[in-house]
């Protein structure tokens, strides 16, 4: 079977003992390999060597403020659900030299950012992350102000997806429109299928250069009883997810409920800890530091992940715009579910969980949400007050 055998949408079937040479392909091709393994017992995404690196036999259990990884005993490669890392580390990475000096006989020298030219391939995105990192192109190549280095990252990556068979504890990709089932965004996506015997991927041609790369593994086009036990699967998946938000006019619903008194239950919760914003495939503030050497002579210029759940973030002349946890919960939950849409055009939720599971104390947004939701008041419009006691307009 060759490239030029292949269309968009196409169905061919890999067996697992030849998913190592879709590795070897991208080896070939100067490819970084990144994807799911185990670290410290969780899932994580970091390198790969190949299908040994899989966490096989491993699934997750979570819930809100709870996470647990354990092993199943069965041959599954991708049994687990989303992990506390995302793809955006690979593309924003949480620390990045921006420029740096030193002082040189004949002046200063200054060096730029570093370009990254190696090619990534990011191997078991989930759906969710596909729309998060779709999202992440939008806000950083999408507008007259470019992230250069976001941008050859991008252009540089490889997605091999993965269609979702179980759904997690904290998952709610199913209101949000954004999973189990990837549609668009990816090179290749697999479905894996474990049954009567047979443990094979189902793998939906998305791009040319996933053709390219399928045509170079032994293959066979994918039969109706396998096609029928993938989209079975992801069936299931969409059946069984951990949490529901319903969207229905949340923009308004939340621009309406500026002053609901729901922020201030939350905020007697909600430890600032930004562990949220850490997680979350889509965030992607920063702040800027310089730092020197204790002589004098070298300084650098880094960009850092920085939260707007952190009391600097805001801060201008005089003092911190929103001084308290209450502003800085509401700043979140209506910047992702809201003003985002204003912005970039979508929400900023892909509803992976990320945030309930790895929150501290549990809170979960999406009964945020409907408690806000159930306790509409007519009277809280969404209003800037420049005398509330917090200073939070």
């Amino acid at each position: 079977m060759t490239a030029a055998d292949l269309v968009i949408n196409d169905r061919v079937t890999i067996d697992r003992a030849h998913l190592d040479l879709m590795f070897a392909a991208l080896r070939e091709e100067g490819c970084r390999l990144v994807g799911p393994t185990v670290r410290t017992g969780a899932v994580v995404y970091d390198d790969l060597a190949s299908t040994a690196d899989l966490p096989a036999g491993w699934t997750d259990h979570q819930g809100a403020g709870s996470y647990r990884a354990e092993q199943t005993g069965q041959p599954a490669l991708f049994e687990f659900t989303a992990g506390q890392t995302s793809w955006k580390r690979f593309l924003h990475p949480p620390a990045l030299r921006l420029l740096s000096a030193r002082r040189a006989e004949d002046g200063i020298r200054m060096d730029g950012a570093a370009q990254e030219s190696m090619k990534l391939a990011f191997i078991g995105v989930r759906p969710c992350d596909l729309h998060a990192i779709t999202i992440l192109d939008r806000v950083l190549t999408g507008d007259r102000f470019l992230d250069p280095n976001y941008r050859v990252r991008r252009r540089n990556a490889i997605v091999i997806a993965i269609q979702c068979g179980r759904a997690g504890g904290t998952c709610f990709c199913a209101s949000m429109g954004t999973g189990p089932k990837a549609t668009s965004g990816f090179d290749l996506a697999l479905t894996e299928v474990i049954d009567a015997g047979r443990h094979c991927f189902v793998t939906e041609v998305g791009s040319d250069r996933g053709a390219d790369l399928i045509s170079r593994i032994p293959g066979r086009r994918s039969s109706a009883d396998e096609i029928q036990c993938a989209e079975e699967r992801v069936a299931r998946a969409a059946e069984s997810m951990g949490r529901v938000l319903d969207v229905t006019n949340i923009k308004e619903l939340l621009y309406h409920s500026y002053e609901h008194p729901r922020w201030d239950t939350v905020a007697r919760r909600c430890l600032c800890c930004a562990n949220c914003t850490m997680v979350c495939p889509t965030c992607f503030c920063s702040t800027v530091e310089d730092v020197t050497d204790i002589a004098g002579d070298t300084a650098e210029r880094w960009r850092k992940w920085d939260s707007c759940f952190t009391a600097d973030f805001s801060y201008i002349h005089g003092g911190s715009v929103r001084s308290s946890g209450r502003a800085r919960y509401r700043q979140w939950l209506v910047h992702k579910l809201a003003t985002w849409i204003d912005q970039f055009g979508s929400s900023g939720c892909v509803g992976c969980g990320r945030c309930i599971t790895w929150c501290p104390v549990g809170i979960d947004l999406t009964e945020e949400v409907q408690a806000i939701r159930e306790h509409q008041s007519p009277t809280s419009a969404f209003v800037i007050d420049e005398e509330t006691e917090d200073g939070d307009s």
